[in-house]
């Protein structure tokens, strides 16, 4: 068998293959890698979309129920309103009606109470509503 001299330069070439081959090895693990990050930031994303679309069904369905309520509720504000005209001009009614007659008798049963009072106790004082205070000078 015949075995063939070996030079520097084949020794620094199989050096250089096996480091090249290394090299790829490597860079092939780290894509490898890199696709598998790719895969969970899609599975993730997936996720996300799939969670994020029911979501904002609820949120459109919880916006138009407030808005419906807001309309309720602008409903029932005018009514109140309403009711609040109603009332005040039923204060003015019963002010203009009765408020005065009312009046009238409350004033001319005090004036014939305060007659009846002040007519036995008005000869100590010439002036009423002075009764009993002494005049000092």
């Amino acid at each position: 068998m015949n075995v063939a001299p070996v030079s520097i330069g084949d020794i620094a070439g199989v050096i250089a293959a096996l480091a090249f081959a290394y090299l790829v090895l490597r860079l092939g693990n780290v894509i490898g890698k890199a696709g598998q990050v790719l895969d969970e930031t899609r599975i993730g994303v997936r996720g996300v979309s799939e969670q994020t679309v029911p979501l904002l069904s609820q949120v459109t369905d919880t916006v138009s129920s407030t808005n419906e309520q807001i309309v309720r509720l602008d409903t029932i504000t005018a009514n109140v309103s309403s009711m609040s005209t109603n009332i005040n001009a039923l204060t003015s009614l019963f002010a203009a009606t009765l408020g005065s007659p009312v009046v009238k008798v409350a004033a001319f049963t005090y004036g014939v109470r305060s007659a009846m009072n002040g007519a036995g106790t008005r000869s100590g004082s010439s002036r009423p509503g002075r009764r009993g205070r002494s005049r000092r000078g």
